[in-house]
C-alpha cells in the first residue's frame, strides 16, 4: 500500500502588518513591522525571498513553498531554508498561528487590566524627557507655554482640528489650531476624536484609562465615557486595545498637557473608518451602531455645551508611492496641486458645518484622496450640527521623497 504524504497548510501572513521598502542602505529588501505592537520585531526580507511571502496566504501548503524555493534556488535541498523562513516569521509574531494568537491575547488582556494608558510614542514621535518636551512644544507654539487667544469678537470657540502626523511634520498647523485655545479653557473636558488607524470599521473605541505622557497623568471624564458606552452598545468597544498604540489621541493629549497642566480632563474616542457609508448614496449612520454612537455624542454636546471643547486629531490626504499611487508625490507640485484644490473643497464643507456635503465629497471615487481623518470629522459635524469653522493653516508635507500627507489647523465656533 502506497503511503500518502501530507503537507501542512502555511499560516497566513498577518494583513495588519506594515510593509515598506527597507530604508537601510546595506540591507535592501522589504521591511516588515507590527503597528499593533503585539511584536517589537522588525524584519527585512531579502529581495530574492519577497515573492515567497505570497505563499503565506492561508491557501498554500508547505509543499507549494518548497517547490517555489526549488525553482528559485535551483537546489532540491531547500528544507532548511523553508523552515528558517517559516520559523522567522512565526517567532516575530507575523503569522496568524498559535504563537501569535497567544501573544495577541496576552497583550489585549494586559492593556485591559492596566490602570493607565502608558505612552506609546514618547521618544519617537516626541521627546520622552519632560524638560526637553516643554522646550520643544514651546518652540512649536512660538515660544509661549500658553496659546494666544483665538477667534473673533462674539465667537465661542467650541473646537479645533489639528494634525496627528508627527509634530515636527505639522508644526504650523498644530500651532494654528492650538493658538485658538485660551487659559479659560483649562477646566473644560476636551473631547478628543481621533482616527482609529487599526480599529474595526463602523465602530468606536473607548477607554476609561488616564493617559500618561512625560508630563504626567491626565484626567478622564468617566461619567461621559460610561454614558457613551451605555448608549452605543456594540457600536463602541470598551478598553479598545487600539488605544494602547494609537497616536492620533496621544499627540493631542501632549499638547493639551503642555498648555493646561498634566491633569487636563479628556474624553478620548477613536473613530473607525465608516465603510458602510462609502456605498453609493449611503451615510455612515445607515449603520445602526454608528447612528447610536453619534447620537450619544450629540446628546452630550447639546447638554454639556461650553463645558466641552472638541479636539479633532485628523490628517487629510495620503498620496504617492507609500500609499499605493502610481506617481511620486511632491508637496505643492504636480498632482499635489489638484489634491490641494480638492482638500480645500472638503475643508469648505467643514467650515460650513455641512456634514452631508462633506461626506458626498469623501465618497467620490471611494475616497481616492485617502483622508484618514474623515470619520472623526463627520462624527463631529453630526454631533455639532450648528457649528461653523475657519481654516487657519493648510499644508502638505513629504513624509518620504515619494509620498505626501496633507493636514490643516482649523477652529470651530458657534
Amino acid at each position: 500500500m502506497l503511503g500518502i504524504w501530507w503537507f501542512p497548510m502555511l499560516a497566513r501572513l498577518r494583513p495588519t502588518l506594515d510593509f515598506m521598502p527597507s530604508p537601510i542602505p546595506d540591507r535592501p529588501g522589504l521591511l516588515i513591522r507590527d503597528p499593533f505592537q503585539f511584536s517589537d520585531a522588525t524584519l527585512v526580507i531579502p529581495p530574492v525571498l519577497v515573492e515567497s511571502l505570497t505563499f503565506f496566504d492561508g491557501a498554500h501548503s508547505s509543499l507549494d513553498l518548497r517547490e517555489h524555493l526549488v525553482r528559485l534556488t535551483g537546489d532540491l535541498d531547500v528544507g532548511e531554508l523553508e523552515q528558517h523562513l517559516i520559523d522567522t516569521l512565526s517567532e516575530a509574531g507575523f503569522l496568524e498561528d498559535e504563537k501569535f494568537f497567544r501573544r495577541k491575547e496576552e497583550a489585549e488582556r494586559g492593556f485591559a487590566n492596566a490602570p493607565r494608558r502608558e505612552p506609546a510614542h514618547a521618544g519617537s514621535g516626541y521627546p520622552e524627557d519632560s524638560a526637553e518636551l516643554t522646550s520643544t512644544l514651546r518652540g512649536y507654539l512660538n515660544g509661549s507655554s500658553t496659546a494666544a487667544p483665538g477667534g473673533t469678537s462674539g465667537e465661542k470657540i467650541r473646537g479645533i482640528a489639528a494634525p496627528h502626523v508627527s509634530p515636527f511634520g505639522g508644526i504650523e498647523s498644530y500651532r494654528a489650531a492650538y493658538a485658538s485655545l485660551t487659559p479659560s479653557d483649562a477646566e473644560k473636558t476636551f473631547v478628543i476624536l481621533g482616527t482609529s488607524h487599526y480599529g474595526q470599521p463602523d465602530r468606536f473605541g473607548l477607554t476609561r484609562k488616564p493617559f500618561v505622557t512625560p508630563f504626567g497623568e491626565s484626567g478622564i471624564n468617566l461619567a461621559l465615557v460610561d454614558e457613551i458606552a451605555r448608549a452605543a452598545g456594540d457600536g463602541a468597544l470598551m478598553e479598545d486595545y487600539c488605544h494602547s498604540v494609537e497616536h492620533s489621541i496621544e499627540f493631542q493629549v501632549v499638547f493639551l498637557q503642555h498648555l493646561f497642566g498634566p491633569n487636563v480632563r479628556v474624553l478620548p474616542v477613536l473613530c473607525g473608518a465608516f465603510s458602510r457609508g462609502m456605498r453609493m448614496g449611503a451615510r455612515p449612520e445607515d449603520d445602526e451602531a454608528v447612528r447610536r454612537t453619534i447620537g450619544a455624542l450629540g446628546d452630550i454636546a447639546a447638554r454639556e455645551g461650553d463645558r466641552l471643547l472638541w479636539v479633532l486629531g485628523v490628517d487629510m490626504a495620503h498620496m504617492g508611492r507609500r500609499y499605493g499611487d502610481g506617481f511620486e508625490a511632491a508637496a505643492g507640485r504636480g498632482e499635489m496641486e489638484e489634491v490641494a484644490r480638492r482638500d480645500c473643497s472638503r475643508i469648505e464643507r467643514m467650515e460650513q458645518g455641512d456634514a452631508a456635503g462633506f461626506w458626498d465629497q469623501v465618497r467620490e471615487n471611494h475616497d481616492d484622496l485617502k483622508w484618514c481623518g474623515a470619520s472623526p470629522i463627520y462624527t463631529f459635524l453630526r454631533a455639532m450640527p450648528n457649528i461653523r469653522g475657519s481654516l487657519l493653516h493648510y499644508q502638505q508635507w513629504n513624509i518620504d521623497p515619494q509620498s505626501v500627507v496633507s493636514f490643516a489647523g482649523l477652529r470651530f465656533h458657534s
